[in-house]
């Protein structure tokens, strides 16, 4: 097989930029491959993708469609607002009125042999008269059907190639798998073959994946890949590889803008970390988070906020009675604010979108509120984490500080994470209620500080209108993580009402 740069640089856009990446530019010129998902999956509006790239670029393209009318076909592109121009044919294949009248069907022969040939002269026939460099054929479960047996099949499917070739057409041949899932006839005949797949969750929209099979003398982007359709047709996310993108940072101090806080963390969090806050609900890990996304903007330096689990009203309005006004913030353009439906969004779209946002917006701070919503996203487990490691990987590779919250099952004592991540972490912010004095507390920690030393003491702190304020360390007390400490000083440590 040739080396040449010129030959493998030779490719056929498909149109879709992310599905560009992962075939490494596209499609290489002159060879049939096969697109294969079942009904629905989005095979028609992929093939109208990579024909309309096709027009765009000054090529002629020809779509043979069996199974689909035109008329169909050219009300699909609409509802995408695509017109197919004059570049682009649309060929009817049907069976010759001679075959469809009784009186002329066969006796000694089957209606299929006749079927097969003439549906193969008709496609011979537009592709003399077209001369498409670019060729869609929907679908092979018509020709399946007329060829009846695997062998003619094959042979079939072989004689199509080898006639494409002569033309040095890219073809794109359709297949929805209605035949048996161990037949791979074509897979074995086409240079290169992408898979399409949709998944239905027991609750949220449907998700779809694409993978690549096959790839003939090129390198690909292996793996599951999220994608979706939406009314400017199909968009592919790329599964992220963190170690394709390494950029160059200073690896400095970030203040929260609270000194108790920074002395906690032994002068703040760097750059290029990530920090897992943990605590059940209401103890503040989002207020904690927004506290870095102020000082960010405050310093004149861009943040964004990823919400999954609140809504955006409630949001704002919740953090001006502490002190934080994000519209004021939103408005300086620094601070970016996402709504996530859990729902209706795959983890590899979410990752698109964070990957987006500090690429293009030049992002330093990176909020996630919570992982409870990113975890409804993904419900198995195992594959959370992975995506999470490459997420916090990459982030961490563009010298962003990315924070992200965690509520715990429970309110005090003993008390369990949804997913264990603790380990991907640089830092670890515990958050945690205590009762002392007939009250219910709050207490925070620093459990764990990859890139540098941290205090070790445990410190009472108090959300009120005025946002957050941390007090003296709790030496006086022991048990306080347990939720009921005892009290071993004289002195009273404790925040006092006119602390507020």
């Amino acid at each position: 097989m040739s080396t040449s740069n010129e030959l493998i640089s030779e490719k056929a856009a498909t149109g879709i930029e992310g599905l560009d990446d992962i075939l490494a530019g596209g499609l290489s010129r002159g060879h049939v491959f096969l697109l294969e998902g079942e009904p629905g999956t989005g095979k028609t509006t992929i093939a109208l993708h990579f024909l309309l790239a096709g027009a765009r670029a000054g090529e002629r393209s020809l779509y043979i469609t069996l199974s689909e009318t035109e008329r169909e076909l050219r009300q699909g592109a609409a509802s995408h607002r695509w017109a197919l121009d004059e570049n682009i044919e649309i060929f009817e294949l049907t069976p010759s009125e001679s075959l469809l009248n009784a009186e002329h069907q066969q006796s000694l022969l089957y209606s299929s042999d006749l079927e097969l040939g003439e549906a193969t002269r008709q496609i011979f026939e537009v592709v003399e008269r077209f001369k498409p460099a670019r060729v869609v054929l929907d679908s092979l479960s018509e020709i399946r059907l007329l060829a009846q047996s695997s062998l003619r099949y094959r042979r079939q499917i072989l004689a199509i190639k080898h006639y494409f070739v002569r033309y040095d057409a890219t073809v794109l041949l359709l297949d929805d798998l209605t035949a048996e899932s161990l037949d791979k006839t074509v897979h074995s005949v086409a240079h290169g073959v992408i898979r399409l797949e949709e998944l239905t969750p027991t609750y949220g929209a449907e998700r779809r994946r694409a993978r690549v099979v096959k790839y003939r003398g090129q390198k690909y982007r292996g793996g599951f890949h999220d994608f979706t359709i939406l009314s400017d047709g199909v968009h592919v996310f790329p599964r992220l590889v963190a170690a394709e993108h390494k950029t160059d940072y200073s690896r400095r101090s970030m203040s929260s803008g609270i000194s108790e806080m920074d002395d906690l963390l032994g002068g703040g969090v760097e750059a290029g970390s990530s920090t897992l806050i943990l605590g059940p609900a209401g103890t503040g890990k989002s207020l904690v988070a927004m506290v870095y996304a102020t000082a960010a903007v405050a310093r004149g330096e861009k943040a964004a906020l990823f919400i999954f689990d609140e809504e955006l009203g409630l949001l704002f309005k919740r953090m001006k009675g502490l002190g934080i006004d994000l519209n004021a913030l939103q408005a300086t353009g620094n601070l970016l604010i996402e709504q996530v439906d859990a729902a209706e969004l795959s983890p590899g779209e979410f990752s698109h979108r964070v990957r987006r946002c500090v690429d293009e917006g030049e992002i330093k701070t990176v909020i996630i509120d919570s992982l409870n919503g990113y975890q409804a996203a993904m419900p198995e487990e195992n594959a959370l984490v992975l995506h999470m490691h490459e997420l916090l990987l990459y982030l961490n590779r563009q010298g962003a500080a990315t924070f992200i919250t965690v509520a715990q099952h429970g309110v005090v004592g003993d008390m369990q994470a949804p997913v264990d991540i603790t380990y991907l972490a640089d830092t670890v912010i515990l958050l945690r209620y205590f009762e002392a004095l007939g009250k219910v507390r709050r207490a925070i920690s620093i459990i764990k500080k990859r890139t540098g030393s941290h205090e070790s003491t445990i410190r009472e702190y108090r959300i009120s209108s005025e946002g957050l304020t941390i007090g003296e360390p709790l030496d006086a007390f022991q048990g306080v993580l347990r939720g009921v400490p005892t009290y071993l000083g004289e002195s009273k440590p404790l925040l006092k009402d006119a602390d507020l």
